[in-house]
């Protein structure tokens, strides 16, 4: 495995964590594989728009949970237990 970067830049991780709000309202597992856009040209895939991908830790499991109970009640809900917890959830990018 490569190493790791903690992303710490404010702007970086606000977009993070609206990112991973969306994905867990989607699928929780879907975050551990960001979507990598594909284009079909000349008879094969071409990538097109390779994106940084991203691991998520949560430090506490209690926390996970607490995120896994508000996915079902909504975005609202959702975002407003990852920005309560926001300081124990981290992401880090493949370097």
């Amino acid at each position: 495995m490569g190493e790791r970067i903690k992303i710490t830049d404010p702007e970086k991780l606000t977009l993070l964590f609206e990112r991973f709000r969306d994905v867990c309202l989607v699928e929780k597992e879907v975050w551990k594989e960001i979507f990598m856009p594909r284009d079909i040209t000349q008879g094969g895939p071409v990538r097109t728009n390779i994106q940084d991908r991203y691991e998520v830790e949560i430090d506490d499991p209690a926390i996970e949970e607490t995120l896994d109970v508000n996915i079902p009640r909504g975005s609202a809900a959702l975002g407003a237990a990852i920005q309560e917890y926001r300081q124990h959830i981290a992401f880090y990018r493949k370097a």
